[in-house]
C-alpha cells in the first residue's frame, strides 16, 4: 500500500472509521446554524427543502416601483401593523420584520427607533422618507402566504438568485443528500474511541439542511469514502473526507456563497474538525449576479464534487516529504521568514513537539503546528489569519 491514496474499505473500523480530529483547523459556521436553528427551519432532505423553497418562490412575485407612489397604511383596526399600497398591487402588503428592516434602511431611518412608535407615527416617517428618496425605485419581492407579504425592499438593480437555484444546482450532484449519492448529511464523531460514524439517523437534531423565511444553508459530506493522507505518529493512516456547505438569501439578507475543504470529522454539535485546504467564493447580489452564478458558482461546485482527491493527496505528500528545518536554528529562522514573531515561532515549535512527540521538520509539520495554535486563538480574526498563513505554506509546498 502507498503512503497516500484513497482508502481501501479493509480500513474501516467497527462503528465508522478512526480518525485525529486534533489535527488541521477547526470551523464553526456549521455548528453556528446547527444552533440556531428552530425546528421549522430544518429539513430531513434536499428534495423536502426544495418543495418548501421552490413553493415559496412560485407564490412570489417582483415589481419595480417608484418609492415616491408607495403609500404607507395605519390601520384604526389594527393600530399595531402597517401595510403598504403599492403600485399596481391588488391589496395592501404586509412588510415583514426584515422587510421592514430594510426599507428603513433605504431611507436612512433607524429601523429600531421605527418599531417602538405607534403604527401611524412610524407611517409618517416611512412616507416622509419615501417621498424624499434620491434613489427614486426600489424593487419589492412579496409572496401569497395567506395574506400577501412584502420578503423583501432592495435597490432597482439587486441580482435576485433564488434559494431554490442554489438548492437545485446541490441537487444535480448530491441527490436527495441522504445517501442516494457519495454526498449526504454528516455522521458523528465519538470523542471517548476517536471514532467517526457516518451512519447516523437524519432528524431534526442531526440536519445539516436549513432554510428560513430570508435564507438556505446546506451542508453535505462525502464520508462514506475516506482518503488516506500519510500516516500519523503511531503508524495508522490519516484520514480525510470531502465536504462543502453554501448558503444564499433571496431577500438581501447575505451574499451566495460556496465553501469546499477535506476534514477529518463532524462532531455532535455540528463543528468540523481537522479542516485542510479550506477554499470558498461569494457572490454579491449585483447586477449580474444570476449569470455569476450559472457561469462560475454551480460549475465550481460541480467540479469540486465530481473531482479526484488525488491533487489534495498529493499536496499533503509534498508537504511531508519537503523538510525545511533540521535544528532549532533553522526551525526559527523558517517561521520568523514567513512573518511570525518570536511568540508565535516558539508556540508552534512548542505545539508540534506537545502533539507530535518531535519537533517540526517538515512543511506540514510546520502547517499542524500553526493551525494548532490558531485553535487556541479567542479571537475569529487572529485564528483566520493564522489559518490563512498555514494554507499558504501548504500550497506552496505542493
Amino acid at each position: 500500500m502507498t503512503e497516500v491514496q484513497v482508502l481501501e474499505t479493509s480500513r474501516e473500523v467497527a462503528g465508522g472509521y478512526r480518525v485525529d480530529a486534533n489535527r488541521g483547523g477547526v470551523i464553526g459556521r456549521v455548528s453556528s446554524e446547527w444552533f440556531s436553528r428552530p425546528a421549522d427551519e430544518r429539513f430531513l432532505s434536499l428534495s423536502e427543502l426544495y418543495g418548501a423553497v421552490r413553493g415559496r418562490s412560485d407564490r412570489s412575485r417582483t415589481r419595480t416601483v417608484e418609492s415616491a407612489a408607495i403609500r404607507v397604511e395605519a390601520s384604526r383596526e389594527a393600530p399595531d401593523r402597517l401595510t403598504l399600497a403599492l403600485p399596481g398591487a391588488e391589496a395592501p402588503v404586509a412588510p415583514t420584520h426584515w422587510s421592514f428592516g430594510q426599507l428603513a434602511g433605504l431611507i436612512g431611518a433607524p429601523a429600531a427607533y421605527l418599531r417602538q412608535l405607534p403604527a401611524p407615527l412610524a407611517g409618517i416617517n416611512l412616507q416622509h422618507g419615501l417621498l424624499s428618496h434620491r434613489a427614486e425605485q426600489v424593487k419589492t419581492l412579496e409572496v401569497e402566504e395567506g395574506r400577501v407579504e412584502l420578503r423583501a425592499v432592495t435597490g432597482p438593480d439587486y441580482g435576485r438568485i433564488y434559494d431554490h437555484e442554489l438548492v437545485d444546482a446541490v441537487r444535480r450532484i448530491a441527490g436527495n443528500g441522504t445517501g442516494d449519492t457519495r454526498w449526504k448529511v454528516p455522521g458523528v464523531l465519538d470523542w471517548s474511541t476517536g471514532i467517526y460514524n457516518p451512519r447516523v439517523d437524519i432528524t431534526k437534531d442531526t440536519t445539516t439542511l436549513y432554510a428560513s423565511d430570508r435564507d438556505v444553508f446546506l451542508f453535505l459530506v462525502d464520508d462514506l469514502n475516506p482518503i488516506e493522507a500519510g500516516r500519523l505518529p503511531d503508524g495508522s493512516p490519516d484520514l480525510f473526507f470531502r465536504g462543502f456547505y453554501c448558503w444564499n438569501s433571496e431577500v438581501g439578507a447575505k451574499t451566495l456563497g460556496i465553501a469546499s475543504f477535506y476534514l477529518r470529522a463532524v462532531c455532535q454539535n455540528r463543528n468540523l474538525w481537522g479542516v485542510e485546504d479550506f477554499e470558498e467564493i461569494t457572490i454579491r447580489h449585483s447586477k449580474y449576479a444570476a449569470s455569476r452564478f450559472a457561469h462560475q458558482a454551480a460549475p465550481a461546485l460541480e467540479r469540486f464534487a465530481n473531482s479526484s482527491p488525488m491533487p489534495f493527496v498529493n499536496g499533503i505528500r509534498a508537504a511531508r516529504e519537503r523538510i525545511v528545518a533540521r535544528n532549532d536554528e533553522d526551525r526559527t529562522e523558517f517561521l520568523r521568514r514567513k512573518g511570525f514573531s518570536k511568540a508565535e515561532t516558539q508556540k508552534v515549535i512548542d505545539t508540534v513537539l506537545a502533539e507530535e512527540g518531535r519537533k517540526p521538520e517538515s512543511i506540514f509539520d510546520f502547517v499542524q503546528g500553526i493551525t494548532a495554535v490558531a485553535r487556541d486563538k479567542p479571537h475569529q480574526d487572529a485564528r483566520l489569519d493564522l489559518e490563512a498563513r498555514a494554507k499558504k505554506l501548504l500550497d506552496r509546498a505542493a
